[in-house]
């Protein structure tokens, strides 16, 4: 059911009761919105602007001259998963160098092997595991570790560049919990000056879109599949994912679904790859009257912690809050929804689609540790710290966000030195 500002929105645009019976797939608002129904009665604040489309389509990335191995990157990869909790992941190809970022873990060579302990390991029941540390008595000799699967990675992606005036690019902004698309307003202000197509989506109960009263309307398999929506409702040739904090699970879910259609992905403060586990915070387990009651100082403090400093544009931010204005009760039901078991190190260590890690160094949520273990996980990421900014640091530092996610669209990593042509001998001398 709409609900507040959406259906009065679909009242003045429809001529119409909110509750009319009849189809709705999407309609334009004058304010350059569009709201788009995913499910019936469930719809969605979009922000969609760029150029318009061209009259003939580009040429597909696979129409490339022969012989030619610009931009192309072979993905080798092993993956092992031990019984007793442990995974090894080997880098058994050459990963590109991003010149862009040098430092701060941007060389773009990640290690050759890489063995960590799972979060959660599968099949882990309490007992003893062959293998394990402890698994046997000190005159017993210690049984050498099985696998329980293996997953093998050897595919080649083209990785190319991506200018706003090439018209099968376009990029997906995702916010995470209680902010709103507005949150992204530098970002598309500047990407849609450049050529750029974006696509901007309110989440469910967040912004302009549909708030139902329903829990089970925020769990985060029912806002992923708000998120696959709108992406294969506007997604072309190529498309670039921007999340942020918790919108980087979606830009990860859908990554992972449709691996030829995501060329780029860019996580801001999004945090560790492991899988998701709902809230047990006391705070949000108290009823709902009692939370209705103390939201407003939960949102006051929750937005100034996601600030590095209380400057006067920050103020400014937090006293316009158009960007964040969200329910007690749609507060509650995002935390205890964050429920994603598949979305662990694993899940990460598949992905083959070059990603970009910002983190601001002084978010208060996100510690730099996890973005850090996420850059270890991934087989092409490049972390980039930034010591001014937060949690919000797309809001406190809009040009340096933008100038860093403008390179990485850019970025096209060099060809292997393999794909070179071998020079061609020298002549040989003449006798004298």
């Amino acid at each position: 059911m709409l609900t507040g500002v959406t259906d009065g929105i679909f009242c003045c645009l429809l001529g119409a009761p909110p509750n009319a019976v009849g189809p709705l797939e999407s309609v334009e608002s004058s304010d350059g919105y569009t709201f788009v129904e995913v499910k019936p009665g469930r719809v969605l604040r979009v922000k969609h602007a760029g150029p318009a489309p061209a009259p003939t389509p580009p040429p597909p990335l696979s129409d490339a001259a022969p012989g030619d191995q610009s931009g192309l990157v072979r993905c080798q990869r092993r993956i092992t998963v031990y019984r007793n909790g442990r995974l090894l992941v080997e880098n058994l190809g050459r990963a590109p160098r991003a010149d862009l970022l040098h430092g701060q873990n941007g060389s773009g060579e990640p290690p050759a092997a890489l063995e960590v302990e799972l979060a959660d390991p599968a099949g882990s029941d309490g007992r003893s595991v062959p293998g394990s540390a402890g698994s046997g008595s000190g005159g017993r000799r210690r049984r050498a570790r099985r696998p329980k699967r293996t997953i093998h990675i050897d595919c080649e992606k083209r990785i190319t560049s991506c200018k706003g005036a090439q018209a099968d690019v376009v990029l997906f902004f995702i916010h995470g919990v209680g902010g709103s698309l507005a949150i992204w307003k530098e970002q598309l202000d500047f990407f849609v000056r450049l050529g750029y197509e974006v696509v901007a989506p309110d989440l469910a109960g967040h912004g302009a879109s549909s708030a139902p009263q329903v829990a089970a309307a925020y769990t985060f398999y029912a806002l992923a599949e708000d998120m696959r929506a709108i992406f294969k409702r506007y997604a072309k040739k190529r498309n670039v994912l921007i999340g942020h904090s918790y919108g980087v699970s979606f830009c990860t879910f859908l990554a992972h679904e449709y691996p030829d259609l995501v060329h780029k992905v860019i996580m801001i403060n999004g945090g560790g790859p492991t899988a998701l586990e709902p809230s047990f915070c006391s705070v949000f387990n108290m009823p709902t009257c009692v939370l209705r009651c103390l939201s407003p100082c939960l949102a006051w403090s929750f937005l100034k912690a996601g600030f590095a400093r209380q400057g006067a544009k920050e103020k400014q931010l937090l006293k316009e809050g158009n960007a964040f204005n969200v329910s007690s009760f749609v507060l509650r039901a995002m935390m205890s929804g964050q429920y994603w078991p598949e979305g662990d190190e694993v899940y990460h260590a598949e992905l083959t689609v070059p990603v970009l890690l910002v983190h601001g160094m002084h978010d208060k949520f996100v510690p730099v540790e996890e973005d850090q273990r996420m850059a270890e996980i991934l087989l092409l990421a490049f972390l980039k710290l930034i010591d001014e900014g937060s949690h919000m640091v797309m809001l406190e530092c809009p040009e340096t966000v933008n100038t860093l996610l403008h390179e990485f669209l850019l970025w096209e990593p060099e060809p292997s030195p393999k794909a070179l042509p071998e020079p061609l001998p020298a002549p040989p001398e003449e006798k004298k």
